[in-house]
């Protein structure tokens, strides 16, 4: 029921009606703070902390620490945000059901009602990371890809089906829809919602880093791990530090010929060198006023890569004229305008309004055309340069992100079997996929047009080049047939290939066999173009090394060109009917792509495609067959097991298990080790642990599938963890010209056996010795996977001891009662001379757990010594203390809704 806290409870006019609001203003008049100038992201944070007030999870306290938020004070406050909803994709989402279905189960063990465990909030699940570009090329490539899609994924989607009439606020929009956050901004994202006259601001989480691509219209949300997923699902606050937030003023406009990709990559390395880490960025000034909410979106869509909570755009007139060109009602859009107005947060600021912690300035007219890459999305190449960089990088040791290949190998000619000749920077995959750029019109529109000039012109691409378009969304289909540019992309192998998460995850499907065979012998050094926003190590394809994220219209125009090595600044992109062709003959102008805007924002074309959600959702979908009833009965599968982690669960928790004595590494690892690394994602290897438990439960290698499509079974992620094929385990020594070993392997102690590290965790669990993890900066960088931390955990690992944390993974390790443990300053693994083959105590969490506090690692060396080092206790909040002491965030919600 609504409450009245500080008299903030007013009404609003919305056209001739009113409605009722937790007023801000009124919140400032009545704490004698100047609300105004608070950053518009930390406003709508506060509006939920105001309006959830109920004394006990949210105080008055609460509030008044927010409202008089400092730009620089220390950060030591806890906000916990009530969300309104939660967003999950396919891949996070079914081992999300498997653990809620798993708690219905230990309520029904116990004697308590299993509709106990439900969902507070509305939840939708979008089917888009499950489908892979096996065909490619022709005009039936989508038609063959769902149809093996759902041959394969038959099971995960009976489950879903399960889950759909199991819980009252569990929605599924099914595969062939577009990409999550696509369809977030396009369909599911209602700008304000509505609850007992009471109108407030959408805001959300999701299970994808980039759910902050709704940050493009004004929503505050970013993306959690699963576990701090189901919490929110659950009735649980998302509890975050109090934030820094840094404004990004924009001024100018961009110039002819630079896309919004090119102003992303620029963006991404400049907050990147800022270290905006757990910091809010929001964007203000005339050229934010400026930007289509496309191509804020494509802004927002990246804060994972610059390395920011959230990319913040508040809302104004061009939301709102977002909001009516995707069909929302007129209804809607009153009341979402009419909101933020009351609240004072309509428009975007000039920077000297809002106080932020930092002010930095763009401007726009700076930004020129770009690739980010080989191995980083930070790594950004002006075009003129990609050519000499790729070059340099060749031969550049793999410490300075190069390739150690030898110089004289980058013009050898090499043939495969069937007498296609391969060189060393050939592009082998050119991908137009991913939410970051397949939701923006502009640059859609331009790759259209550049390949309707260069079609004309005579250009064609290499048939051993992988084509593919995945749009985010049908509605891009759409506009791309009534512009009669599809036909063109179709006839450089850009056909329609599937509507999801496809070769930015790594459902780029394999290359040909003797493709393989030819990079393997020759250890060669080939790349893929896509319009992406990640492109870590074996990210793409395993044997795919250089990977470089580029515009769609660039993606068209490398295709064709067929090489890195090929500047297209000064060279041509290929040899046409006429002669040679350059990029700026074919390259579309702005008034070009703004000519066809018009067909890209049809309400109507909106409407009816997410009408069919419900209506038509397609015949594949319809025919899937779910089982009924309140409680999963985990039929044999090897895709949906019952999850481990309520075995011998009671309602009193057991003493947490803080204290570590005489461990052992299972790993050592560098810098920047991604949850692409620790995470079991893309395909599954024959000879590895989980290919091996695959085909011993009989299935077939053609049938693996991949990890991401498997994580609804924790036998086959807990095998593929830290399995990575690019993976350096520091323990393992290098070899004889100083390279080191890459793959999941591991020295099991005190015997010296190389094992896998999947093979060397069963040991140590079944000698009853205790094990740690030890990494560099930025640990855990990447994808919001609850599996880098789920399968941490599975294997044994009490604590993961790095120098730097990143925001998502820290805080899932604590919610599967796994330690993180930061060095101090100056201390790593090199300067403690940390091998290995010590042992290690970790002490002083023996009389209870204080946030932030210091810990004393112990390091007993082989010849007898030992040294006491402290450490950093990176359990940063007093609810997660909680956490860790009930041994994870789940056990401890299922404790607190059972007692309710």
């Amino acid at each position: 029921m609504p409450h009245n806290t500080f008299k903030t409870l007013k009404e609003f006019k919305i056209g001739s009606k009113t409605g009722q609001y937790y007023s801000l203003p009124a919140l400032g008049k009545a704490l004698g703070v100047a609300v105004e100038r608070l950053p518009v992201s930390l406003r709508i944070v506060l509006e939920s902390v105001l309006r959830n007030c109920d004394g006990k999870k949210v105080t008055e306290e609460h509030i008044r620490q927010l409202a008089h938020w400092k730009p620089n004070a220390k950060r030591e406050e806890e906000i916990p945000f009530v969300v309104a909803r939660v967003v999950l994709q396919d891949f996070t989402g079914v081992p999300l059901l498997a653990d809620l279905a798993a708690m219905r189960n230990v309520a029904a063990k116990l004697d308590k009602n299993p509709k106990a465990i439900e969902p507070l909030v509305p939840v939708d699940l979008v089917v888009d990371h499950s489908v892979m570009i096996d065909a490619y090329g022709t005009k039936n490539a989508l038609d063959i890809n769902m149809k093996l899609e759902f041959k394969r994924n038959h099971e995960r989607y009976q489950f879903m089906k399960w889950g759909m009439q199991a819980f009252d606020t569990f929605g599924v929009v099914p595969p062939g829809f577009g990409i999550v956050h696509q369809v977030n901004l396009e369909y599911l994202a209602r700008g304000v919602h509505k609850r007992d006259k009471v109108y407030y601001p959408d805001s959300l989480v999701g299970t994808d880093s980039h759910t902050t691509m709704i940050n493009g219209i004004g929503v505050v949300g970013w993306g959690v791990g699963g576990i701090e997923a189901e919490a929110a699902m659950l009735g649980q606050p998302v509890y975050i530090l109090t934030p820094d937030v840094v404004g990004v003023e924009l001024k100018g406009k961009l110039r002819e010929g630079v896309t919004a990709t090119d102003l992303v990559l620029t963006i991404t390395e400049m907050l990147r060198r800022e270290k905006v880490v757990g910091k809010f960025v929001e964007f203000c000034g005339p050229g934010t006023a400026s930007l289509t909410v496309s191509e804020r979106a494509t802004i927002g869509n990246m804060a994972p890569e610059y390395g920011a909570t959230m990319g913040f755009f508040p809302v104004d007139e061009r939301t709102i004229d977002f909001f009516k060109g995707t069909g929302r009602t007129k209804e809607e859009i009153e009341a979402f305008e009419a909101y933020y107005r009351a609240q004072k947060m309509f428009g975007v600021p000039n920077a000297k309004d809002i106080d932020y912690t930092k002010l930095l300035t763009l401007d726009l007219s700076t930004v020129a055309p770009s690739l980010a890459g080989p191995k980083r999305p930070q790594d950004r190449i002006e075009i003129g340069d990609v050519k000499t960089t790729f070059s340099d990088l060749f031969s550049k040791p793999v410490a300075e992100n190069g390739f150690s290949q030898p110089a004289e190998k980058l013009d050898q000619v090499f043939t495969t079997d069937n007498g296609i000749p391969i060189q060393n920077g050939d592009i082998l995959i050119a991908a137009i996929t991913s939410c970051t750029n397949t939701s923006n019109p502009s640059v859609l529109l331009a790759a259209g047009l550049l390949a309707k000039k260069a079609v004309k012109a005579g250009l064609k691409v290499k048939p051993h080049i992988k084509t593919s378009l995945a749009p985010g969304s049908r509605v891009v289909t759409e506009y791309l047939q009534k512009t009669d540019l599809l036909p063109y992309l179709e006839q450089l192998g850009f056909d329609v290939a599937a509507y999801g998460c496809t070769t930015c995850i790594g459902n780029a499907g394999d290359l040909a066999p003797e493709l393989n065979d030819l990079i393997t012998k020759n250890d060669l050094v080939c790349a893929a173009v896509l319009s992406g926003n990640r492109n870590f190590e074996a990210r793409i394809h395993p044997n795919i090394k250089a990977n470089f994220l580029a515009s769609p219209p660039l993606v068209v125009a490398y295709a064709i060109a067929g090489t890195m090595k090929r500047d297209l600044m000064t060279e041509p992109v290929g040899r046409g009917t006429k002669g040679d062709v350059y990029l700026g003959d074919i390259w579309p102008t702005q008034a070009e792509v703004e000519k066809l805007m018009k067909y890209a924002l049809d309400p109507k074309a909106f409407k009816n495609n997410y009408a069919q959600v419900k209506t038509n959702p397609g015949k594949l979908w319809q025919d899937i067959q779910g089982v009924s009833g309140q409680i999963y009965d985990w039929p044999k599968s090897t895709y949906i097991a019952e999850p481990p982690f309520f075995e011998d669960f009671t309602m009193e928790p057991g003493a947490a298990n803080a204290v570590v004595k005489g461990a052992r590494a299972l790993g050592l690892f560098g810098d920047s080790i991604t949850t692409d690394h620790i995470s079991p994602a893309g395909s599954i290897k024959e000879s590895s642990p989980a290919g091996k438990y695959l085909q011993a439960n009989g299935v077939m290698k053609a049938d693996f599938n991949s990890y991401g499509s498997r994580r609804g079974n924790h036998e086959v992620m807990m095998r593929g963890t830290f399995a990575n094929v690019r993976i350096k385990n520091l323990m393992i020594p290098p070899n004889a010209d100083g390279t080191r070993v890459e793959g999941g392997i591991t020295l099991h102690q005190p015997s010296g056996e190389q094992l896998s590290i999947y093979d060397a965790a069963m040991k140590y669990i079944a000698e009853g010795t205790p094990t740690v993890i030890f990494g560099g900066e930025e640990y855990g960088t990447g994808s919001s996977r609850d599996w880098a931390a789920k399968g941490t955990q599975l294997l044994g690992v009490k604590a993961v001891i790095a120098r730097s944390f990143e925001r998502i993974h820290r805080s899932n390790l604590v919610g599967m009662g796994v330690l993180p443990l930061q060095f101090k300053a100056g201390d790593s693994i090199q300067s403690l001379d940390i091998t290995g083959r010590e042992t290690y105590d970790i002490t002083g969490l023996e009389n209870g757990i204080k946030p932030q506090q210091d810990v004393t690692l112990t390091i007993h060396y082989e010849n007898g010594t030992s040294k006491q080092v402290p450490l950093l206790l990176r359990i940063d909040t007093p609810i997660e203390v909680d956490y860790y002491n009930h041994g994870g965030i789940l056990p401890f919600v299922l404790r607190q809704l059972l007692a309710a």
